[in-house]
C-alpha cells in the first residue's frame, strides 16, 4: 500500500463516517478493523430497529449529554439530527419518527443502510482492511498492525482513531486501547445504559426471571423516568433502568449500594389507589387482592411481596405499590452494557478533535469521555464526532 493521506482505525459507524467525510474531500483513506467484518455493533443495534437519532429540539437534545454537553455541542450542532436523517435518506433509506420521537429507517434494520454505505465508500476510493489489529504508533507517525499475513506498517499523513468504548467486547470494542496512548489522560471505562445486580430471593428468581414490568416509573433522587424493565436472575435491566444507570452507577461506586423506587401504577394517583386498597379483603390472599384491587401483574405482585419480606411496611399498601424499594449492589458488567462511560478526557482534545499530545492524530466516538441515554443520542454523537474528526483531519492536511 502506497502512502495514504489518512488511516482510520476502527470500522464502526464513527470510523466509517470519518472515512466518508475525508474521502468526500478528495483525500485517500484506508480503514483498518481488527474484526473479520465491519460495523458489527451497528448491525446488532439494527435488530432493535436502528434508532439513529431523536427528533426533540436541539437544546433539549444536547442536554442529554450531561457534563459533556459543552464540548460535544459544537460537533452535534455542526452535524445535527436533521443532517443525519438527510444522510441516511441519501443512502436510499426512508426515515420515520415514532410516537416517542425516536427516528428510525423505515426498513427497521441496519443491513440495507450498511450495504449502501459500503458501496458509497468504495465509490469514493476508501479501502477497508479487516483482521488488522492496531498494536502501536511510532514517534514519526508510523502505525503498526498485526494481520493474518504478518506485521503491517503504514505511515499516513494523519490518523483518526475510532476504537469504541468497552461494551459488548465480542463485537470488537475491547477497551484495551488506552495502553497504546501513553501519556493521554483516559477516564476509566465503565458500564453505561446497563442493568444492575439485585439480591432477589430464590423464589422470585425462579418464578419471575425474564418477566417484563410494563408501564412503570422509576425514581432515584431527583431523577424519574417512565418506561419498562425486565427482572433477570442477576437483577434488573431494561429501558427505564438504563435511563437511570449513570446516577445509580455513581452512587454504587461511592456507597457500595443504592436503592431506587418503582411505581407500579404511575397512571393512578396514590389517593385513588389507597381508596381501592381500603376495601375489605374478604378472605382474599394478598396476591389476589393486589391483582383485583390494584390491577397488578404477577411479577409486580411478587415485587411487593419481596419488599414486605425484606422489611418494608405492609400497613400502607398504596404507598408501597407507588414506591417499591429495590436495592442494587453492582452493575451487570461491560459485556452486557449497551454503551460505556469514560474514555479520553475532553482536555486532551483540541477544537478539531485532535490529540494535543499527538499532532495529526484525531479521536472520535465512544472512546471519548461522554455518555448518553438510549433513544438515538448515542449514535448521533458517534456520527457527529466522526464527522468532526474527519473535518479536523482535512484541516490538518490543508495546513
Amino acid at each position: 500500500m502506497g502512502r495514504i493521506d489518512v488511516a482510520v482505525i476502527g470500522a464502526g459507524p464513527t470510523g466509517l463516517m470519518a472515512a466518508e467525510t475525508i474521502a468526500s474531500a478528495g483525500r485517500s483513506v484506508a480503514v483498518f478493523e481488527r474484526m473479520p467484518s465491519v460495523a458489527r455493533k451497528l448491525l446488532i443495534a439494527g435488530r432493535g430497529g436502528l434508532n439513529l437519532t431523536h427528533s426533540e429540539p436541539l437544546a433539549s437534545f444536547l442536554d442529554r449529554y450531561g457534563a459533556a454537553r459543552a464540548w460535544l455541542a459544537p460537533a452535534v450542532e455542526a452535524f445535527p439530527p436533521s443532517a443525519l436523517v438527510a444522510w441516511a435518506e441519501g443512502l436510499g433509506q426512508e426515515m420515520f419518527t415514532g410516537s416517542s420521537g425516536r427516528v428510525f429507517p423505515r426498513a427497521m434494520k441496519a443491513s440495507p443502510l450498511l450495504r449502501a454505505w459500503l458501496a458509497r465508500l468504495a465509490g469514493l476510493g476508501v479501502t477497508i482492511a479487516t483482521r488488522h489489529r492496531w498494536v502501536g504508533r511510532e514517534a514519526d507517525g508510523t502505525l503498526r498492525f498485526e494481520a493474518p499475513a504478518g506485521a503491517v506498517t503504514l505511515r499516513p499523513r494523519a490518523t483518526v482513531l475510532a476504537l469504541g468504548g468497552a461494551s459488548w467486547p465480542r463485537l470488537g470494542s475491547e477497551g484495551t486501547w488506552p495502553a497504546l496512548l501513553p501519556g493521554v489522560a483516559v477516564s476509566p471505562l465503565r458500564p453505561a445504559n446497563c442493568g444492575f445486580v439485585v439480591a432477589w430471593s430464590a423464589h422470585l428468581r425462579q418464578r419471575h426471571a425474564g418477566a417484563p414490568l410494563k408501564r412503570i416509573a422509576l425514581s432515584f433522587g431527583e431523577h424519574m423516568v417512565r418506561g419498562e424493565a425486565v427482572i433477570t436472575e442477576a437483577g434488573i435491566e431494561g429501558g427505564a433502568v438504563y435511563a437511570l444507570s449513570a446516577p445509580l452507577r455513581e452512587a454504587v461506586a461511592e456507597h457500595g449500594s443504592a436503592t431506587f423506587a418503582i411505581d407500579l401504577r404511575p397512571d393512578l394517583a396514590r389517593e385513588a389507589l389507597a381508596t381501592r386498597l381500603a376495601a375489605p379483603r374478604r378472605g382474599q390472599s394478598l396476591s389476589t387482592f393486589l391483582r383485583k384491587s390494584a390491577g397488578l401483574s404477577r411479577v409486580a405482585i411478587a415485587l411487593v411481596q419481596e419488599a414486605v419480606h425484606s422489611g418494608a411496611r405492609a400497613d400502607d399498601l398504596a404507598a408501597l405499590v407507588k414506591a417499591v424499594p429495590v436495592s442494587v449492589t453492582a452493575t451487570t458488567g461491560l459485556d452486557r452494557a449497551i454503551s460505556s462511560a469514560g474514555g479520553i478526557v475532553a482536555g486532551e482534545l483540541d477544537a478539531h478533535f485532535m490529540l494535543r499530545r499527538c499532532p495529526g492524530v484525531f479521536a472520535c466516538g465512544e472512546m471519548l469521555d461522554w455518555e448518553a441515554p438510549t433513544g438515538g443520542y448515542l449514535l448521533q454523537a458517534c456520527f457527529a464526532t466522526g464527522v468532526a474528526a474527519g473535518r479536523g483531519a482535512i484541516a490538518w492536511l490543508e495546513r
